[in-house]
């Protein structure tokens, strides 16, 4: 299962969002720095409202959604690329998981601590990226002495890692990550082998007070982390409210629904932060549906529909034959899967087919 990673400075509330994403109290949440030591790790299903349609469709009781896994990592702070603070730890925790979920504090609150003194979203950022980009820096470097000796003994791929490193390298210096280098799909292919913190999928999650979860367009703070966002990533932004979090971990669905409305939202936020971080992580649903159980199966993007069937098991992709698929819009529409199988929507698809976000599929192989 693929992990996005929680990180941030100290205090700009990770552990309580960590907390509403798993609804759990698992992390320790207090308002002082390095609250969190060791990551929380949290398994947590991805919202998606094509499943009751589907169910009850398909006229079963049991809905298994998908799921992707968070962590949450301890803050960092300036010069954690040299051991500053918990710096070590969380690079190393860091690099373990697939994507990042940055969370920017974009409110003010006297009684929470800042640990570098003011509310500013874009330092913070820059102070992160910068600890990144430092650590790539020394990675890469010492890499490259490695690899020197291979390259010269004929290593073609060391040959290649080099000659990326070499164009990286004066990247990194001007102080950029890596993910914002011009890469053929062959430099993305080196990249991968390299294992560099910048070169991660950053989704940025603005931290609002609750006054502000229902429009935040009034907050400058929210507005500047989207500008970067857009302008140095071509990355996406998420507004929550841990505070609101907080106070939802022990709601049941209609206090929650309430409590919701009198702030003038229909979603707390969570949700969207999921999908997208699904999202980020590459990933889509198709699904299974019958009397048995509708089930959500997370696949990357891309993927054909052998690889797709080896999701559910590795017989199916082993042994694969066809797949028959119908469009979840389809099939809505139908109203039914023998609806749709008289309207013509179900198809017959092969090896070369690419699975689309929000097939319904059954698959043919041979035991």
């Amino acid at each position: 299962m693929l992990q996005a990673g929680i990180v941030g400075l100290p205090n700009v509330g990770k552990s309580t969002l960590f907390n509403a994403l798993t609804r759990t109290r698992k992390a320790e949440s207090a308002n002082y720095p390095f609250c969190t030591i060791d990551p929380n790790v949290g398994v947590v299903q991805v919202p998606d409202e094509r499943l009751e349609p589907l169910r009850a469709i398909s006229k079963t009781h049991k809905v298994i959604p998908a799921a992707i896994e968070f962590v949450d990592i301890a803050g960092l702070v300036a010069g954690a690329s040299k051991g500053e603070g918990l710096g070590n730890k969380f690079l190393a925790n860091i690099r373990e998981v697939d994507a990042i979920v940055h969370v920017v504090r974009c409110f003010e609150d006297d009684d929470i601590i800042h640990n570098m003194g003011s509310i500013d979203p874009l330092r913070d950022i820059e102070v992160i990226n910068t600890e990144l980009i430092l650590a790539d820096i020394s990675s890469l470097e010492s890499q490259k002495e490695k690899l020197v000796k291979k390259a010269r003994g004929g290593d073609k791929q060391a040959a290649e890692n080099i000659t990326l490193i070499d164009r990286l390298l004066p990247h990194l210096n001007e102080n950029r990550p890596a993910i914002t280098l011009d890469m053929t799909d062959d430099d993305h292919v080196v990249l991968k082998r390299l294992c560099l913190l910048s070169a991660k999928r950053v989704l940025y999650a603005c931290n609002v007070a609750e006054n502000d979860l229902a429009d935040s367009s009034g907050n400058p703070y929210v507005a500047k982390v989207e500008s970067y966002a857009k302008e140095h990533h071509g990355a996406g932004i998420c507004v929550i409210s841990a505070a609101v979090e907080a106070e939802l971990i022990d709601f049941d669905d209609a206090e929650a629904a309430e409590y919701l409305e009198s702030l003038g939202v229909k979603d707390s936020g969570v949700s969207l932060l999921i999908r997208a971080t699904y999202d980020l992580l590459g990933l889509a649903s198709y699904f299974t549906a019958g009397e048995q159980e509708v089930r959500a199966w997370t696949f990357r993007k891309g993927m054909k529909a052998p690889e797709c069937a080896g999701v559910i098991h590795t017989d199916f992709e082993k042994g694969f034959i066809k797949a028959e698929v119908v469009s979840y819009d389809d099939l809505l529409v139908a109203g039914s899967t023998s609806g749709a199988r008289d309207a013509g929507k179900y198809r017959l698809e092969g090896k070369d087919y690419v699975f689309k976000d929000g097939d319904v599929a059954l698959f043919r192989f041979n035991n």
